[in-house]
């Protein structure tokens, strides 16, 4: 019985996260096969579009990446003449199959190719999808700005309402400001940190800023605009980057454009900037577009080209103003695509290293094409992790299957340039949900760094803060360094310290499992990092070689339930690569 191959599982798209440039010269092709044919042999054949009758070449593919579904096979092109055409070839048992535009066939007529191959007609510069290039060596820390730290205590504090240490409240207050912050810039740069990401700090009623009336105006309860500008130029100085969080979905229904129109209706100049049902809105009926269904944030009408301009004028005047280096997106999946096209060009030009981070909880593929955003908070990394070291429900080969599947969505500059976290002002404690298991504490994070992308810790997280969902996830921090654990304090400062290693700001990873072991492997020009993390209920022996770098939960030399292993060894580079 001759083999027959499942050709719905067969996929490829030229100009997607399926075929994309690195650069005017380096292309990565990627096929994707059903996971029961994985023992195919797949060939590339390609060649320079106008000679591609007479001259191909052909190189063999590599499966790289499997998830519960699929097997990715995967090559990376030079290519002397960006236009490029190309088909599959796939052999299994001794039979061959091609795969182009027009699908699976038992043959394939090349003089005739230009009618369905697949192509790459040109690598215009300005279309290949850049990197932020300092992402790759950063290690994030989110900061909720009234729970972090108060520095200035000459303000006016009749507005505080909750004691520093207290239980909080969605109407809470603690005082936490921007000199606050400077003043630990020290403490988060000696922690490893060199990337702030700032909740909101524009005039705002609420504690969080998320209802924001003025953009333009840091708010008084955080300090001033100079202080704003002070905080940068310090986290400047001592090499760390800070973005702020851009909340360009919905304002505060107190905004100086809602109340116009609240007093006005149809005639307000800022009626069409808001969508509204009726001649005025109706707060009580809210017949208007809201976020989620609060009536206190009315929703922008992105469409807009007024709101556009409006909402990019803020995003570039901080830039050029006050010099920060990217903007945290709030909800910019709700935001139109055309909005935030003309946003990021406009901010790109004032400053062309400037982070674009959308906060998009799931699949954010047509944002991220290299017009929009540079990349996401990686939800689906912490629900993955969730699963593991929380719910104990994943076994190593279901973890593998689930990390590769996130990681075939997006490019690779997306997936470097993605934050991956734990937990974050939306979500409950990572270290509670852990049931404060320090070892996985340990485990998780450590994976976070080792898996590509770019960590991002909320703040706490180094001195094992418990929280549950909002605002329970928002407590003040604790800085009383007695009540620190200081074993637990130091093993997450030398987590922190990988991410100098430049095997993990550029390399290649390949994930897989063994006998109850997530495997990971990162590998850049000869060396070769190794992540070994034990999904068995018992000890295990270690599966990888090389150098011990960093390791939790090893017990004579075997490895604990949850406990992890990070090597170093030289790369053993297939030659199908």
């Amino acid at each position: 019985m001759k083999y027959r191959l499942n050709s719905a599982g067969i996929h490829h798209i030229a100009d997607s996260n399926y075929c994309f440039a690195l650069n005017k010269e380096d292309l990565v092709i990627r096929f994707r096969m059903a996971r029961e044919d994985e023992k195919t042999a797949v060939y590339i054949i390609y060649g320079m579009k106008y000679e591609y009758q007479d001259h191909r070449f052909k190189k063999e593919m590599m499966l790289k990446y499997k998830d519960d579904d699929y097997c990715y096979f995967e090559i990376e092109l030079k290519l002397s003449d960006s236009r490029l055409a190309y088909i599959f070839e796939l052999n299994i048992e001794n039979q061959t199959y091609y795969y182009s535009e027009e699908g699976l066939s038992r043959t394939y007529d090349f003089s005739k190719g230009f009618y369905n191959f697949f192509q790459m007609p040109y690598l215009n510069p300005v279309d290949i999808y850049p990197t932020v290039g300092w992402m790759k060596k950063s290690v994030f820390y989110q900061i909720f700005v009234d729970r972090f730290c108060r520095g200035d205590f000459t303000k006016d504090d009749t507005y505080i309402n909750l004691s520093w240490g207290g239980t909080p409240t969605p109407s809470n207050f603690a005082g936490g400001d921007l000199k606050g912050i400077i003043n630990k810039l020290t403490y988060l740069k000696d922690l490893g940190i060199n990337a702030i990401y700032l909740t909101p700090i524009f005039l705002s009623p609420s504690n969080h800023k998320y209802d924001i009336v003025d953009y333009y105006k840091v708010d008084p309860q955080f300090g001033t605009n100079n202080d704003l500008k002070n905080l940068v130029t310090k986290a400047h100085q001592l090499g760390m980057r800070v973005i702020l969080d851009a909340v360009f979905n919905h304002c505060s229904m107190l905004s100086r454009e809602f109340q116009d129109v609240i007093r006005k209706g149809r005639q307000s100049k800022y009626y069409h900037w808001f969508i509204i049902d009726g001649d005025f809105p109706d707060i009580e009926k809210t017949n208007y577009e809201c976020f989620a269904s609060c009536n206190y944030m009315p929703k922008w009408n992105t469409s807009n080209s007024e709101v556009q301009r409006f909402l990019t004028d803020i995003g570039v005047y901080w830039i050029e103003k006050y010099d920060i280096d990217g903007w945290r997106l709030d909800v910019s999946d709700e935001v139109s695509h055309q909005f935030w096209r003309t946003f990021r060009t406009a901010v790109k030009e004032v400053k062309k290293e400037c982070v674009l981070i959308g906060e998009n909880w799931h699949n954010a593929d047509s944002f991220l094409h290299g017009d929009q955003f540079d990349g996401i908070m990686n939800y689906s990394f912490t629900k993955i992790c969730l699963d593991c070291f929380a719910e104990s429900k994943l076994t190593a080969d279901k973890m593998a299957n689930r990390l590769n599947n996130i990681l075939m969505r997006y490019s690779l500059q997306t997936n470097q340039m993605n934050l991956n976290l734990l937990d974050s002002h939306d979500t409950h404690r990572i270290f509670t949900e852990l049931k404060e298991d320090k070892n996985k504490l340990l485990a998780a994070l450590a994976l976070s760094f080792v898996f590509i992308g770019t960590p991002c810790i909320y703040y706490g997280t180094e001195i094992a803060m418990q929280g549950g969902y909002d605002p329970d996830s928002r407590r003040t921090f604790d800085w009383n360094e007695k009540e620190r654990n200081q074993h637990l304090f130091n093993k997450i400062k030398e987590i922190i310290q990988l991410r100098k290693l430049s095997v993990l700001q550029e390399g290649s990873i390949s994930i897989e499992s063994k006998e109850n072991q997530l495997l990971i492997h990162r590998i850049f020009n000869n060396e070769q990092l190794n992540y070994q993390l034990n999904l068995s209920k018992g000890l295990a022996s270690l599966l990888i070689s090389g150098n011990p770098v960093i390791s939790n939960g090893v017990v004579e030399n075997k490895l604990d339930s949850f406990g992890y292993y990070i090597s170093i060894c030289e790369a053993k580079i297939d030659e199908k690569i």
